[in-house]
């Protein structure tokens, strides 16, 4: 994997764009080399592009091509370009519906600078990053909701090596080092991986993590 962090920034508000560029093009080996004022000038600029970015930092409220719709056809065609949603919104079921559609984190527009900075190496490099407001909502809700695995439904019917894989996805091991700490093949710990993208109805590591936490797999530490 490369160290350089190649980003998309997709926003309206040219003033806005602007500052998050200069932000981005600050941090260490961090590169914004797209930029879009919505979601279908970010497309055609995709479709010529020689370079694509690891990953996208998108705007929901935006003219023409909004958030949601780019993010839709992100993931249906850039399948490998991750995406950071920034929004003002702090609805949880709002965050939640993003996740479970695509998006591989959602950070306020208002977080600070450093927040920013983790959530992008975070994403590059584990798949997900939830600010600690919304850790702390997901886990007071799944407590209160005690969320329980049930063998009935074949989408929660998960294996206990499948519990043991995502226990540590959700503490960010990585693929190799998951299968050093079980004593398996990393081929065998993406096909557990797979499955449990399959099983829990998850389209990414984000979503498996949402997952766990809603049905107290995972208590994140806060």
């Amino acid at each position: 994997m490369s160290d350089k962090i190649f980003i998309g920034l997709v926003d309206d508000h040219n003033l806005f764009r602007q500052g998050i560029k200069t932000l981005c093009n600050s941090f260490e080996n961090m590169f914004v080399i797209i930029e879009a004022r919505n979601g279908r000038e970010l497309l055609e600029k995709l479709k010529n592009a020689t370079e694509f970015p690891d990953l996208l930092l998108l705007d929901l409220e935006m003219p023409d091509m909004d958030g949601i719709e780019t993010l839709k056809n992100i993931k249906e065609h850039y399948s490998n370009i991750k995406t950071i949603v920034l929004s003002i919104h702090n609805e949880e079921r709002f965050i939640l519906h993003l996740i479970q559609n695509g998006a591989n984190a959602y950070l306020f527009k208002d977080c600070e600078t450093d927040e920013l900075e983790k959530a992008i190496r975070a994403v590059n490099n584990e798949g997900y990053y939830f600010p600690q407001v919304i850790l702390k909502t997901m886990q007071n809700n799944a407590l209160k909701t005690k969320h329980r695995i049930s063998g009935s439904n074949p989408f929660l019917d998960l294996t206990e090596r499948e519990k043991e894989i995502l226990s540590l996805i959700c503490q960010e091991y990585t693929t190799p080092e998951i299968a050093e700490k079980l004593f398996i093949s990393a081929r065998t710990v993406e096909g557990h991986r797979n499955n449990l993208l399959l099983k829990t109805n998850s389209k990414n590591t984000a979503g498996l993590v949402i997952f766990a936490i809603k049905h107290n797999l995972y208590m994140p530490k806060l």
